[in-house]
């Protein structure tokens, strides 16, 4: 799917009942607090239904008969009533606001935890902007519904019951007169939701488009000035503000048209009721008192109308981003332990053969709590690193085989080196291997077993990853180090450090190891920065190394020290090099050179260098300028 399909991805164009259910979950917990905030609610409602009645007391008992008695006990009354009214509104606005940031809190945490547990495929075809503004301005918008909105339609939904039952118990007939207006409100709304709901939609795919050019912006600033691009860079983003502009603007206009029906509508009422009321009153069958409050409730009857009309325009936007954050946290991940591997806790554990796990290659159960209960995992306690593809056949997309039956066996301990040309399939297999995918048909074994009927967690646990680029997050030299192994020590640290001679210049650093290394560690140098991402994957103890063109990108001399300690760290592991630069791969147990997803060449450096093949070629070719050739 492409990013543009992506955004155009459609959703229902009216309101979504089921969808709101789904929502109505992160107001649950909070139930307590919304109970309370939904009798405020209604007291508040009820209080303001009630001035109208009380200024119709005051003109008939008071103003009109030119009667004073009793009439400062009634302003005592009216002010108490102010004041309980003023309370109420102060309760409601703090509770509100609670919730508002509770719930945007959850909601963000509810996204945040899916992200981390999404496959990478997941991430590869979702574009980055789409994500930020899921989890920032759609967030926000709907927390604020679901916190505001309950006060608006409460408070709406009292008032409007309150007022309906007072004008029929004033005066049944002029109240169906009024309230006869009500049914064309219904028609107008159904006709603007559709429009309104589709216009909000178009904005939020735009804000989205726009998230995620300030992303690449921001991130790319170096390319930017590198290739003189932002001249390029402004009128594509130009595009996209004013495409924003005229979406939000179509938004803006239809609900300015919206609104204004329902103040039409709302006077037609009043005007109404001040008709038949008038000549009610010169008729001698209502008072003057009951014609001021009716005339009161009319126009308050259409203000909670009015209200709800716009809360009903905010639930259409809110809703556009309620769709796309509810397709973001119920996204399942495509990789996940299969029940298969859990066992109830009341089975009988197999006893792991003692003498084995003194050796390190017993077979036990990998222990996890899961609720309340103890699950017991069948699969090694301790990994010894045989990995084995069986007839492994993968695709990134339908019908493009990166890889056709691919078999291969890695004894423990041993270091496989992938060479070829890019796009060949090298990252494809170590991706496999990690399980950061799983193959189309075939099977990766680790060990023996089927690594799709072992815990993710345990591989994991046994992994470490030296990347191409190395990425390091904000905090301390020390703090990205311990990122491997949380629970280390400083001396771990410093140990793990020192092994891939890293010590050094982190000491040389004004505040050693607890130096700050910047955003995404743009304080260091490439090379610093992935000594420190290789002192990371040590740090770990893993059995299984990956390192991906982990030297393609750094010095001459951190090249060099990355190279003395590669033969030390991977001893003992089984370990694949995807390599750039083959001077770095001369000491691996074996090299396959991979073409379109195949081994054509697979030996020792020597080995393959003495039968002049492709490899041979590869390596001469990156040499050629050199005085010398050392092979």
């Amino acid at each position: 799917m492409s990013q543009t399909d992506f955004y155009e991805e459609g959703y229902h164009n009216r309101f979504d009942a089921g969808l709101w259910k789904r929502v109505i979950r992160f107001i649950k917990p909070y139930r307590v607090y919304v109970a309370f905030l939904a009798a405020v609610m209604i007291m508040v409602g009820v209080i303001e239904a009630i001035f109208p009645l009380m200024s119709l007391y005051a003109i008939d008992n008071f103003v009109i008969p030119g009667n004073i008695s009793g009439f400062p006990q009634f302003m005592v009354t009216y002010f108490l009533t102010v004041v309980i009214f003023a309370l109420n509104i102060w309760l409601l606005i703090s509770i509100a606001g609670k919730i508002d940031m509770w719930v945007c809190y959850d909601i963000r945490r509810a996204g945040f935890q899916r992200l981390q547990e999404l496959s990478f495929s997941y991430f590869d075809r979702t574009p980055v902007g789409w994500l930020m503004a899921r989890m920032t301005s759609d967030t926000g918008r709907l927390a604020d519904v679901l916190a505001w909105g309950i006060v608006d339609i409460i408070w709406g939904s009292t008032l409007m019951v309150a007022i309906s039952g007072i004008m029929l118990y004033l005066n049944w007939k002029l109240a169906l007169i009024v309230l006869s207006t009500v049914p064309f409100l219904v028609v107008i709304s159904g006709k603007f939701q559709v429009l309104i709901l589709r216009s909000y939609r178009d904005v939020r795919k735009t804000n989205s488009k726009i998230t995620g050019s300030f992303n690449e912006g921001i991130c790319g600033a170096k390319t930017t000035k590198t290739l003189t691009r932002e001249k390029g860079n402004l009128t594509e983003f130009s595009e996209l503000t004013d495409r924003m502009f005229r979406s939000s603007f179509l938004a803006a206009v239809q609900s300015a048209i919206y609104l204004p029906f329902v103040l039409i509508i709302s006077m037609i009422g009043s005007g109404l009721a001040l008709w038949f009321g008038g000549n009610g009153v010169i008729a001698g069958s209502i008072t003057y008192g009951t014609l001021v409050a009716f005339i009161s409730y009319a126009m308050r009857f259409f203000e909670p109308v009015q209200e709800l009309a716009r809360i009903f325009t905010e639930l259409q936007n809110a809703q556009a981003s309620a769709e796309r954050i509810f397709a973001m946290i119920e996204t399942k991940p495509e990789i996940e332990d299969s029940p298969d591997i859990l066992k109830p806790a009341s089975l009988s554990k197999i006893p792991m053969n003692r003498a084995s796990s003194r050796n390190g290659n017993g077979t036990g159960y990998h222990k996890r709590q899961l609720g309340d209960r103890e699950i017991k995992i069948a699969h090694p306690e301790k990994m010894v690193g045989k990995i084995e593809f069986r007839d492994v056949t993968f695709a990134y997309k339908k019908g493009e085989e990166v890889l056709h039956r691919f078999n291969l066996i890695v004894s423990p301990g041993e270091t496989i080196a992938l060479v070829g040309e890019t796009g060949s399939g090298k990252s494809t297999i170590v991706n496999l291997a990690c399980r950061f995918y799983e193959p189309t048909s075939g099977k990766v074994t680790i060990d023996g077993y089927d690594y799709k009927k072992l815990s993710l967690h345990w591989l994991q646990s046994n992994l470490g990853v030296v990347l191409q680029t190395p990425h390091l997050f904000s905090g301390t030299v020390r703090d990205n180090i311990r990122y491997g192994k949380l629970q280390a020590s400083d001396l771990e640290v410093i140990q793990a450090a020192k092994s891939v001679h890293a010590h050094d210049f982190i000491m040389e650093m004004e505040d050693g190891y607890k130096s700050e290394v910047g955003e995404d560690g743009n304080l260091l140098s490439t090379g610093q920065k992935q000594l420190i991402s290789f002192a990371r994957a040590i740090l770990a103890a893993p059995r299984l190394f990956i390192m991906d063109e982990a030297t393609s990108s750094v010095d001459t001399e951190t090249e060099q020290l990355i190279q003395k300690a590669i033969n030390r760290v991977l001893a003992g592991r089984t370990s694949f090099i995807i390599a750039h630069r083959l001077s770095t791969i001369r000491q691996a147990d074996r090299i396959l050179v991979i073409d379109k997803g195949k081994v054509i060449e697979q030996g020792a450096h020597q080995e393959l260098i003495r039968r002049k093949g492709r490899y041979y070629r590869l390596y001469t070719n990156q040499f050629k300028n050199e005085s010398t050739l050392n092979i």
